[in-house]
């Protein structure tokens, strides 16, 4: 667990410190035409922009909110990044789960200040970020990455934005299993999850929630057929599409652009082994397999029929008299 003496939520500024700019501050300049730069404030700083360069030394004591300058005199408001500007200005290495789809992951795996939450696939930290940033200051994030290239980027973007202590990383594969356990939740974002099931209910405490990002369905249909095996239960599958309105009071409509499919998003919870999975599948399930049962009886009986009246049966059964 981090020292709680030494580090508080990164985000979160005391009261002294609301109010203004403080070197060491992570700050985020918005320029007119809403371009976003974030950079970590130091006294000797200069964050470079398309309208010129603006020098920490400036920003340090101006009011959070109000108007900086570059140094060619242009206009830029200092603000606060949110937890969606961090993750949109990481270095990035590979493709990161959009911002719409960690709030939800995050929703959906119920994680607080305290959580231990274990990830496989890492990337360029992105969930990653957002998983610290629920979990701080008293969680961990135990992530783990193959490709010492990307940790790299990884563990850089983490150390920059401030959550390098809410976060245990492991350069290795995840064939042998995780390097956690008594987790409250497990998140894959691998290309065959299904074959680490196993190794996730180890990590799991009893009950606990899993959840993967998988971009086609075939991959998830393998997935939903694992999940019998290994007892997992809950089970849905979504996808979030994203449409942003022109927040022009003359001409408020839907912005020409739309995030669309981004991934399917599958969720399940992890249940005793000793239940009967038959019992806890989902009720359209149910129906299905019960249709899937009759139509197979109403074919077998189709050929017995069949069978009968080539053997010089009767074409119609005999049907019952009244009284």
């Amino acid at each position: 667990m981090p020292d709680q003496s030494e580090f508080s939520h990164p985000f979160s500024p005391t009261d002294g410190e609301r109010q203004r700019v403080q070197a060491g501050d992570l700050a985020m300049i918005f320029t007119s035409d809403y371009k976003r730069f974030v950079a970590r404030i130091h006294p000797e700083g200069v964050t470079h922009t398309h309208l010129g360069a603006f020098r920490h030394a400036d920003l340090i004591g101006a009011t959070w909110g109000s108007t900086v300058k570059s140094q060619i005199g242009y206009d830029a408001l200092v603000l606060q990044p949110s937890l969606t500007d961090i993750m949109k200005s990481l270095k990035r290495s590979t493709q990161i789960i959009y911002p719409k789809d960690a709030a939800y992951i995050v929703h959906r795996l119920s994680l607080r200040a305290g959580s231990r939450v274990v990830e496989a696939g890492t990337g360029s930290g992105g969930l990653t970020t957002a998983l610290a940033w629920a979990v701080a200051p008293s969680g961990m994030v135990f992530t783990h990455e193959a490709r010492e290239d990307i940790y790299q980027v990884a563990r850089e973007n983490l150390a920059r934005v401030g959550l390098s202590p809410f976060v245990k990383m492991f350069l290795c594969d995840i064939e042998e299993g995780f390097r956690a356990e008594d987790a409250d939740a497990v998140f894959l974002d691998v290309r065959e999850p299904w074959r680490y099931l196993a190794h996730v209910r180890r990590a799991l405490r009893p009950g606990g929630f899993f959840a993967s990002l998988l971009p086609t369905a075939n991959q998830v249909i393998e997935l939903l057929r694992a999940f019998d095996e290994h007892h997992f239960a809950d089970v849905s599958v979504e996808e979030l599409i994203l449409r942003s309105y022109k927040p022009t009071p003359e001409r408020f409509r839907p912005d020409d652009n739309l995030i669309g499919h981004t991934g399917y998003l599958v969720f399940a919870r992890c249940i005793d082994l000793g239940e009967d999975m038959a019992r806890w599948r989902q009720p359209e399930r149910q129906r299905y397999e019960a249709r899937l049962q009759t139509q197979a009886e109403l074919e077998a009986e189709a050929r017995r029929r069949a069978a009968e009246v080539a053997a010089g049966g009767k074409k119609y059964p005999k049907l019952p008299l009244p009284g």
